[in-house]
This record gives structure tokens, C-alpha cells and sequence, in this order.
């Protein structure tokens, strides 16, 4: 779907709104890492979301984006990818394609982003978008994200954006030596686990990032 045109006013007031949401919703809670603040400045969050919340789109808060779907709230988007510790240069596997505007916001970052969703809707509209914006270095595939994507592993980073129970052994399995993980972890139940994993030789060095709330990761 081509980009919707709007007028010069209100392009500078999505601007202005995206500029306040950095400031007011990112920074003050403590993310730093300038590579980040800079994505999250220059992606417009705004045409990730359906049309009739484009209003919505730098509220703090997750929006539907269909079949029982969201697009995560901006802190988390950035909380997320500064957590990976990218540099620039990386290969990343992103499991959730959504909207597509995580995959945007690393790719902003990273070298290439290889972004798997189970929803062929979600995911073809996705590539649309992303490529209608001039993003070209995210490579997305519909399928169990549960498994990965093997035929281009090993990856550097690796970031799922919805809810294991458990640690999927396949993601593991596919990560580089040195490389992290940042997955959240629990049933629906309660609050689920942000956590990060580093792969040190055949084992993972686990930390706890604190309590977060994300659909679940279906398989199949």
C-alpha cells in the first residue's frame, strides 16, 4: 500500500509528536544509547498503525494492528533494541514481524534484519511498508518463528517481540558465538520476563531485564 499523502502542517506536527514521544516517553526512562534515540526520532511510527489511530500513534501505550495483534508501545521498542547492544553491522533475526516498525527501527541500526511472521497479511503488508519507506535491509519470511530461520543462521542479535513459555532451544541454537537474545519468557498468566541471553561457547549467561507484557508466541 503506497504511503498516504498528508498536508505540510500536519507532517510537521507527527514530527513534533514523534520528537515529544523520544523526549518525554524514552529518555526520561533512561534509554541513552544515541544509535537508538536516532532511529526512534527518524521512524515514523505513524504509518505502522491503522489509519483510523494515526492520531494514537505516539501515545504511550500498544495499538491493535489486526487478527489479535499490536504494535508494542514505543518504550518498549526502544527499551528492546537498546538492549540488544547493536553497533552497526549486525545480522539480526527478529521473530513477530507485526506492523513492521521494530523491524524498522533496527534496521536503522543493524546491517540486515531478517523478520519472521506467522501471519502471511501481516507480513506481506509489512514488506510493502518497510520498502515504500526506503528501508531495504530487512528481509521478511512467513513461518513458525518458533524455529528461527535456519537457512540463515548464525545470527548476531536475535529479538522476539512475543511470549515464549519457554526459551525456544531452536533460537538458541542459532545464535553466533558472542551473539545475544533478547526474548520475553512466560505464560499469559502472569507478568512475563524480559531477558536477555548471551551464548558463551555451547552455553547461554542469562539476565533478567524486569516484568513485561506481550501477546503470546503461537506455534505453527
Amino acid at each position: 500500500m503506497p504511503l498516504e499523502t498528508m498536508t505540510y502542517s500536519e507532517g510537521l506536527r507527527l514530527s513534533e509528536e514523534r520528537r515529544r514521544m523520544v523526549a518525554e516517553q524514552i529518555v526520561s526512562r533512561g534509554v541513552k544509547d544515541p544509535l537508538v534515540l536516532q532511529a526512534m526520532r527518524t521512524v515514523p511510527r505513524h504509518e505502522f498503525v491503522p489509519h483510523d489511530l494515526r492520531e494514537s500513534a505516539y501515545r504511550d501505550a500498544p495499538l491493535p494492528i489486526g487478527r489479535e495483534q499490536t504494535i508494542s508501545q514505543p518504550y518498549i521498542v526502544a527499551l528492546m533494541t537498546e538492549t540488544l547492544k547493536l553497533e552497526g553491522g549486525e545480522k539480526v533475526l527478529e521473530i513477530g514481524t507485526g506492523s513492521g516498525y521494530q523491524a524498522a527501527v533496527l534496521a536503522k541500526i543493524a546491517r540486515r534484519v531478517y523478520s519472521i511472521e506467522r501471519f502471511k497479511p501481516l507480513s506481506k503488508e509489512a514488506e510493502r511498508l518497510l520498502i515504500s519507506l526506503g528501508i531495504y535491509n530487512v528481509v521478511c519470511d512467513v513461518g513458525d518463528g518458533s524455529k528461527g530461520w535456519p537457512a540463515q543462521a548464525p545470527f548476531d542479535r536475535i529479538v522476539v517481540t512475543a511470549a515464549p513459555e519457554h526459551l525456544p532451544e531452536a533460537l538458541c541454537d542459532q545464535l553466533a558465538d558472542g551473539a545475544l537474545l533478547v526474548v520475553p519468557v512466560g505464560p499469559q498468566t502472569r507478568d512475563q520476563r524480559l531477558e536477555r541471553h548471551r551464548k558463551v561457547g555451547h552455553r547461554l549467561v542469562r539476565e533478567d531485564l524486569g516484568a513485561v507484557r506481550f501477546v503470546p508466541m503461537v506455534h505453527g
